[in-house]
């Protein structure tokens, strides 16, 4: 059992949980994930890692409420336990298995799409602590959603937020901008983009223009995360890779992302179905406990 020792609703849809694990904050990298499972027969939820420390001996996760799991999780308060929490898991990020004084010279710009903002954000934090120069680019559809803005200004050199609305900062979509900076003359030795499929899959296409070296991740198509299941299969290279370990991550230009979108649609009805019957069931919980108490 993991204690949460802070939650954190981040926005409407978004949670942020602290939570107790000693031996998985020592041992966590950039890039990876955990498997979570908030109750004994909860599904098995694979989630990128967002922050550890080591001295307090936590991991910070950040989940999105979209289907029955998440809901699940989400409900669970600062003090309650969560079943399982197994990691870390996943390859670290390619920068991590660098000598840190060829990384240190190198300039970094990330690309992060909605609830993408909570992997980057240890990323961003390693390279920036060594020395290397890293920029932001934070895009969410409004204002309200985005997330993490304050912790991600303190491990950059440049922060820079789009919304789909223009309701903050740039008017637009994160590729807009990273052509914008690139047009006007920022250079850059790498980027990583980490979000939505389709976002990433444009993101690709824009870094493409400029012969510029990018990374994403595959994140999104984990289920069970030990590469037993199957479900994460994607193409890179001509090859069939999972997305659980043999990344997360991966050379965008070798991504087959028309595949990977099919694939992520495979699942749909059935998430739906199981969305539907966690709501039936909490319907059922709520009036037996009306009754309960006499109302």
């Amino acid at each position: 059992m993991y204690r949460i020792i802070r939650k954190e609703q981040l926005s409407t849809v978004i949670t942020l949980f602290e939570v107790e694990a000693p031996l998985l904050a020592r041992a966590a990298k950039p890039g990876q994930f955990l498997i979570v499972r908030a109750l004994e027969d909860s599904e098995r939820i694979p989630l990128t890692v967002c922050d550890f420390n080591p001295e307090k001996g936590t991991v910070t996760i950040v989940i999105q409420t979209i289907g029955a799991s998440s809901k699940e999780l989400c409900a669970l308060e600062q003090g309650d336990y969560v079943c399982d929490v197994v990691g870390p898991l996943g390859r670290p990020s390619e920068f991590m298995e660098q000598p840190v004084e060829e990384v240190r010279g190198k300039s970094f710009v990330f690309l992060a799409g909605g609830l993408g903002t909570a992997p980057v954000y240890p990323q961003a934090k390693y390279l920036h602590s060594i020395g290397a120069k890293v920029d932001v680019i934070l895009g969410a559809k409004t204002e309200r959603l985005v997330i993490l803005e304050k912790e991600m200004a303190g491990v950059c050199d440049n922060l820079y937020i789009c919304t789909d609305d223009g309701s903050k900062g740039f008017k637009g979509l994160v590729t807009g901008k990273l052509e914008e900076l690139i047009g006007s003359g920022r250079q850059y030795d790498t980027a990583v983009a980490i979000g939505p499929m389709i976002m990433m899959k444009f993101a690709t296409l824009s870094a493409r223009k400029f012969n510029l070296p990018i990374i994403v991740s595959m994140n999104t198509l984990m289920v069970d995360g030990t590469g037993m299941c199957g479900a994460c299969r994607l193409t890179v290279d001509g090859q069939t890779k999972f997305a659980c370990v043999d990344g997360p991550e991966f050379d965008g230009y070798k991504v087959d992302f028309d595949g990977a979108m099919r694939r992520l649609g495979i699942y749909r009805s059935k998430e739906m179905e199981a969305n539907e019957a966690y709501e039936q069931a909490k319907a059922a919980r709520d009036h037996k406990c009306r009754i309960g108490i006499g109302e």
